[in-house]
Parts: structure tokens; sequence; C-alpha cells
């Protein structure tokens, strides 16, 4: 779902990157409001996370990859303006630190997962929820996926690039099947802090010390050895990429790009480390950001 730098042309990275600046800084004053200051902590832990399970790909058919992107999760879970900050959080690590997606496609992703997706992911729940929560938040998800991945293939085809009509038709199939993917795991995961901390989504419990420690110990895992489990299969972008010979060389190197340490000699070291670190650092930004907020609320 990641955009890598050279997909996108000059203009329309250049211009999404101009749109989403401030969309997210109206996002992080909207969250003022709808941040409360003992659900700070959870920020970090949901956003934590979503950063393991994106990590994991899973296939999807045809040779491709999908993986959670987390829209609807974080917004069921925090509200959607703190979700679109803890999105953005979330794909701007993986850019500058593990070089997945563009540095200079940065506002593309921002905007089709962390602002539209998380926005369409969302409104079902909000619309409807009170109905059917299940079906509502199974929307959502199937919702936050297809809109984020119409995106995409909108802004690939704005750029110029040559996209026959069965590879778009084959695309949103398998966009698709990772939709209805992520909405079983999201329904999966929000029954789950329903059971640990009832209330806690309805904002009526602040304590939410057994989700926290539940997905903190899923981050972890997830994050140190999910990895042996991930298809190493292409994801539906960078299918397309290949099949088109678009190539996603950068000038950039990230330090801990592909999710690998270095400095150890085994393989699995190395993506535990990187894994590891990447958890820790989105903790630390989300809840560093979730604190800023909560200053300027009170200055």
């Amino acid at each position: 779902m990641h955009i890598p730098d050279n997909f996108l042309s000059t203009p329309v990275w250049a211009a999404l990157d101009a749109v989403s600046i401030p969309a997210v800084g109206f996002l992080a004053h909207r969250a003022r409001r709808d941040l409360d200051d003992s659900r700070i902590p959870l920020l970090g832990v949901m956003g934590a996370f979503v950063f393991a399970a994106q990590m994991i790909n899973f296939p999807v058919g045809a040779g491709t990859s999908g993986h959670l992107v987390g829209g609807a999760l974080l917004a069921c879970a925090l509200g959607p303006a703190p979700a679109a900050l803890v999105m953005t959080a979330i794909i701007a690590i993986q850019a500058f630190i593990f070089q997945d997606g563009g540095v200079l496609a940065l506002g593309a992703n921002v905007l089709n997962m962390a602002i539209a997706g998380v926005l369409a992911g969302y409104w079902p729940i909000r619309l409807w929820g009170a109905v059917n929560k299940r079906a509502a938040i199974f929307a959502g998800a199937f919702l936050s996926v297809m809109v984020s991945a119409s995106l995409a293939l909108g802004e690939l085809l704005i750029s110029g690039v040559p996209m026959p009509r069965p590879l778009i038709l084959v695309s949103f199939a398998l966009f698709a099947v990772s939709a209805l993917i992520e909405g079983a795991i999201t329904v999966a995961v929000i029954q789950a802090i329903e059971k640990l901390n009832p209330g806690l989504l309805q904002r009526t419990s602040p304590n939410g010390g057994r989700a926290i420690a539940a997905f903190s110990g899923a981050a972890v895992l997830l994050g140190s050895i999910g990895f042996l489990l991930a298809s190493t299969a292409p994801d539906g972008i960078e299918r397309i990429g290949a099949q088109l010979g678009l190539g996603s060389t950068t000038a950039f190197h990230a330090i801990l790009a592909d999710y690998t340490m270095n400095i150890f000699e085994s393989g699995w070291m190395r993506r535990a480390t990187a894994g590891l670190a990447g958890l820790l650092l989105i903790y630390g930004v989300c809840v560093f950001a979730g604190r800023w907020i909560r200053r300027q609320r009170s200055a």
C-alpha cells in the first residue's frame, strides 16, 4: 500500500505533500478536543501494535501479499483525529527509518492511509455503529483499504503510469481480498479490546490497563518474531511497479532499511532488533505527540 519514490510524477507528489502538511496540522488541532489525557498511553500502544502488524504480509493471491493497514482499528480505538496522527507517525517513521514507502511520496501515503483511509474507516462506525457495531467495524475496515488503494491507483494514473484496464481490475480484486481480511482482523481486535476492558472504546472506562498490557505484549511478539511467518510476495503497489518496470531506487538510505539492523550476524537478530526498535520509536513519538497536544490545550 505504501507508494515508493519514483512511482509518482514530480507535480503529483509535490502537490500531495503540499496538501498533506496543512491537513495533518488541522487534525492535530482537532485532536486537542478529542484526546482524553488518560488515553495518551493508548496512543503509543495502538501505534506500536499497528506498526508491528504492518510488518507481517499475508498472501492474497496471484503472487501478491497484503498487510493490515489499521486505519479503521485506530479510528475505533482512539477517535478519528488522534488515529490520523498516529497513522501519520507510523508512515513517516516507516519512510525515514525503514525505507518503507517513499520520502518524496510521503504526502501521498499520508493522504491515502492516514487521512482518507482513517476517515473512511471511521464513518461507517460513526453512522450506524449503534445499530450493528460488528458490521459497521467490518465495513469501515473494508472501505478504509479500498479508499486508500483507489487513491494510490488514481495517483499512479495521474502521474502517467501506463496501467492497462486488466491490470487495474486485477489490482482492485486483490485489494478487495486484502480489505476483507482487514475487516475480519479489525473486528477480532476490537472485540478483544472490549473483552479486556469493557467501556474503553466508549470512553466510559479511562483505565485500559489490561488492554494496554495485552496489546503491548502482542506488539512485541509480532515485532520480534512475526516476520518469520510473513509472506515474501510483494504487496499490490510493489507488484504493479514490478510488472510495469517502475524503479524504486532513491538516493536516500534509511538506517534500518528493509527492517534490518546490520550490526548482527544473525538474520533473525537483524530483523527482530529492528522491529523492536521501531516499536519503541513509534510508542515514544505517539506518547510525546499526545503530551504535546495536552500542553497545547492547557496553554
